[in-house]
């Protein structure tokens, strides 16, 4: 059973993730937060030594649901299976979201890169990790011949993140699922996805 405190830390957490994901981090106050959580100031402090501290604290949960994320997603099936699971997965979160709020790690890369360097590193190692996951599942997919192999899984995969990225941006300021979803088909296109795992395509020579 959680104590009244963890309860109030844990809706602390929960409203500013709300917030930092719809206002940014630096246009979220301090009021906005104790607003959001029903809580006092003296609470607030209580559990967190200051904003960014709370800041940090939700990008570090983030950062775990999003590698359970990628688990999820590439669990199961064939490798190309993998990365359509990927797309379709990014797409749905995003529908669930009615688009509102977009990536925060896209949102806190773009808002903290050239100012606060404690984000900008979280950052940089959840984005780092996601190519090099998925460069793992293309590789194994252009083995497989499900994907082209003419260009390194490598840069494939950066390939696929911006796109994802962008897709997410544009669809934040639209309120429309279409650019995602035109990024996410272009994508198929581009990486010459095949479902059938006996059509091989530019497969690796020898």
């Amino acid at each position: 059973m959680t104590t009244r405190g963890e309860q109030t830390r844990e809706k602390i957490l929960r409203e500013a993730r709300q917030l930092f994901k719809r206002k940014g981090f630096g246009a979220t106050t301090v009021n906005d937060l104790l607003d959001a959580a029903g809580t006092t100031k003296g609470n607030l402090y209580f559990h967190f030594a200051d904003k960014e501290a709370i800041g940090l604290e939700v990008l570090k949960r983030e950062q775990q649901a999003f590698y359970r994320f990628l688990d999820h997603a590439f669990a199961g099936g064939s490798p190309v299976e993998g990365v359509d699971n990927l797309f379709h997965n990014a797409l749905d979160k995003n529908r669930q979201q009615a688009f509102v709020g977009g990536c925060l790690f896209g949102n806190t890369a773009l808002e903290a890169s050239d100012t606060s360097p404690i984000f900008a590193a979280l950052v940089k190692e959840v984005f780092a990790e996601w190519i090099a996951r998925l460069a793992e599942v293309v590789s194994a997919a252009q083995v497989a011949g499900q994907i082209r192999a003419d260009i390194p899984a490598e840069d494939l995969a950066e390939l696929v993140v911006a796109s994802i990225e962008g897709g997410i941006m544009q669809s934040r300021l639209l309120k429309s699922e279409t650019p995602l979803k035109r990024a996410l088909d272009t994508l198929r296109t581009v990486l010459g996805m095949q479902q059938e795992t006996n059509i091989q395509i530019n497969s690796p020579k020898g």
